[in-house]
């Protein structure tokens, strides 16, 4: 808090002496602060550019600090440092990697042969193991939840059934009318003795009310808050998001996917309309990675360890199909684990790549894999929203597609409510589904999580979600698209420069 004040006096002062400097506090007293101003401006980039960032976030600050220096410094101190990043989480990302190493050292799956795969799918599964330092498992069944009253009603169901505990994460809840359903019925659950956590991001879930959240305190729930601080906009913290949504249930149950907790999830929104959004349930031995994932951000927050069978020892399912891989992804992990799964799941496509994001801000590997592999001849489509619900990442998304739509992208504009989904299919074998949109907040600010699905029933539900939203588009036409008027290719080009930052 006291770095905030300090920074908010800094851009104060040199705020009036910018515009104000020449004039009233005289021509000398302007020099001395615009030969400051200038130094701290070539200080700071240069310690941008010896952080080694990727390029394009390099030069976006670079270009901000010049053109806006008030607002740039500003927003660097804010927004931009690493410092934060470093201090806070490598200390999460040592008790991580442990945690993750608790899983293969002691883990409860068998040794399984992959080779039933094919030797990309093989490929695929071995990395991502890898990075993601969480095992692939077949022992573990999925349905995919299309939409949030299909979720909504399956989660409502799973928790009024739980007997030892509930622990639930989300970026957004919303105390409106399921937000509301939901906690009732975890106070009726930790009223009955079941153990409840509920963890929730600060900027996400800013709207909770003191009341709401003491009703549940006083039922016996412990509450814990990603990111709390004072005041959010002095805040270097607000940069770093909780971006996950997890439930599980009894150690052998879970949910996780794209659907936050609100009104506007169930298409109940006036704003919105239509809701399109992709959940999924969990059961069997992945739901002991969720577990850990969520326990290791319940640590980080509330500073509470939690060890014990009870919590990790999931039933196992037989029978089921294909393989399942929970890919937890963050500023704590430097490997950058979804978006190199990302990049390898479309680089090893023979055949197709489908995607479907409410945000396309990639950095210049998965573009240039899009493009590539639209060019040797696969068959690319992306999903889009028609209607934005963020003006500037929806402008900046815009920019991206005349490169991909000459490369031979198909592009489609959904246009029946807002796609909120965040899906990615190769093949028809091979999906993603989880919280992360295809952009660099994703990337490298937000924690996320997905799943890997390779040849499991729930891939072919996924085409066929993806397949029937189809009829509810408009293909972008390149031509058409290049035809728009120059204010607006201008306001594109213009947000695309700041998302590295967005």
């Amino acid at each position: 808090m006291r770095r905030g004040l300090q920074i908010l006096l800094i851009a104060a002062i040199l705020f009036a002496f910018y515009f104000l400097g020449f004039g009233f506090f005289g021509s000398f007293g302007g020099t001395l602060v615009s030969i400051f101003q200038t130094l701290t401006v070539i200080t700071v980039g240069m310690a941008i550019f010896m952080e080694n960032r990727n390029p394009s976030s390099t030069l976006a600050w670079i270009l901000l600090l010049v053109l806006l220096p008030v607002v740039g410094l500003v927003l660097y101190f804010l927004l931009g440092q690493n410092y934060f990043k470093r201090r806070k989480f490598d200390k999460k990302a040592m008790q991580d990697q442990k945690a993750y190493e608790l899983i293969d050292n002691n883990t409860l799956h068998a040794a399984f042969d992959l080779s039933e795969f094919s030797p990309g799918q093989q490929k695929l599964l071995k990395m991502s193991h890898k990075i993601a330092r969480t095992p692939c498992s077949m022992a573990t069944r999925t349905r995919v939840l299309t939409n949030g009253e299909e979720t909504f009603s399956s989660l409502l169901k799973e928790l009024k059934m739980a007997k030892h505990h509930i622990h639930m994460e989300y970026y957004i809840y919303r105390a409106d009318e399921i937000g509301r359903e939901i906690q009732q019925t975890l106070i009726a659950k930790a009223r009955e003795g079941v153990e409840v956590r509920f963890m929730f991001d600060a900027v996400g879930s800013l709207g909770l009310s003191k009341t709401f959240l003491n009703e549940m305190r006083e039922a016996g729930i412990k509450i814990g808050i990603y990111g709390q601080v004072r005041f959010l906009a002095l805040s270097s913290r607000v940069n770093y998001r909780n971006h996950r949504k997890i439930v599980v249930i009894d150690g052998n149950t879970a949910f996780m996917g794209g659907l936050n907790v609100g009104d506007e999830y169930l298409s109940r929104s006036k704003t919105y309309g239509f809701w399109r959004d992709t959940h999924m349930l969990v059961k069997g031995e992945a739901v002991r990675s969720l577990q850990i994932i969520f326990l290791q951000d319940w640590l980080y927050v509330t500073g509470e360890k939690i060890i014990g069978l009870e919590y990790l020892s999931p039933q196992l399912e037989v029978g089921c199909s294909g393989a399942v891989q929970i890919v937890p992804s963050g500023p704590d992990n430097e490997s950058r684990s979804l978006k190199d799964i990302f990049f390898s799941i479309i680089t090893s496509a023979k055949k197709s790549v489908w995607l479907a994001t409410p945000y396309f801000i990639p950095d210049e590997d998965i573009l240039t894999a899009l493009r590539v592999a639209a060019i040797s001849g696969l068959d690319v489509r992306i999903l889009f929203p028609a209607k934005p619900d963020k003006w500037l990442p929806f402008l900046a998304s815009h920019s991206y597609f005349p490169s991909l739509l000459e490369a031979g992208v198909k592009i489609y504009e959904y246009e029946k409510g807002f796609l909120h989904a965040k899906l990615l299919i190769a093949d028809g074998e091979v999906a993603s589904v989880g919280t992360a949109n295809m952009d660099m907040r994703s990337f490298h600010l937000n924690f996320e999580v997905s799943a890997l699905l390779v040849q499991s029933d729930s891939v072919r539900k996924i085409v066929e979600d993806f397949e029937r939203d189809l009829h509810s588009t408009k293909l972008i036409e390149r031509k058409a698209f290049m035809q728009k008027r120059i204010v607006v290719r201008f306001m594109e080009s213009a947000a695309r420069l700041m998302s590295p930052l967005l």
